[in-house]
C-alpha cells in the first residue's frame, strides 16, 4: 500500500547533511513503526533505521551516530536527520510503516531489511546523492 511520501532526498557534497522526510497521507503514524530503508544501484535493501511507536530507535551500524530518526505524530511525518554523509550513502530512500500486529522490537531490529516485507504501507523514496 503506498501511503507514504518520501522526501527531502537531493545532492550533498561529503560530510555535508541532509533531513529526509516520510509523511503518511491516509492513516495515522501514531501506533506504527516507521522504518527507512535504502537502496543503492546493484545492492541490496538496506534497513537504515526505525523508530518504534512508542518512540525508541534502532540505527544500522553504518548509520549509528551519523543519522538520526525522529516523529512528529502531530505532523504524521517520520524524519530521517543524515549528517556526516558518505559517498556510499548515496541510495534511493524509502521507508515503510508496520502497524501495532507486527512485534514493534522485531520489526524495529538488526533484521530490519528482511522485515521490510512486514510493513503494512510503503513509500516510493527519494534519491540521496553524496558526492566526493
Amino acid at each position: 500500500e503506498v501511503q507514504l511520501q518520501a522526501s527531502g532526498g537531493g545532492l550533498v557534497q561529503a560530510g555535508g547533511s541532509l533531513r529526509l522526510s516520510c509523511e503518511a497521507s491516509e492513516f495515522a503514524i501514531d501506533d506504527y513503526t516507521i522504518g527507512w530503508f535504502r537502496q543503492a544501484p546493484g545492492k541490496e535493501r538496506e534497513g537504515v533505521s526505525c523508530i518504534r511507536s512508542h518512540g525508541s530507535a534502532y540505527a544500522s551500524d553504518s548509520v549509528k551516530g551519523r543519522f538520526t530518526i525522529s516523529r512528529d505524530n502531530t505532523k504524521n511525518t517520520v524524519y530521517l536527520q543524515m549528517d556526516s554523509l558518505k559517498p556510499n550513502d548515496t541510495a534511493v530512500y524509502f521507508c515503510a510503516a508496520a502497524s501495532g500486529g507486527t512485534d514493534d522490537y522485531f520489526y524495529c531490529s538488526e533484521n530490519l531489511a528482511e522485515n521490510y516485507y512486514l510493513s503494512d504501507y510503503w513509500g516510493q523514496g527519494t534519491l540521496v546523492t553524496v558526492s566526493s
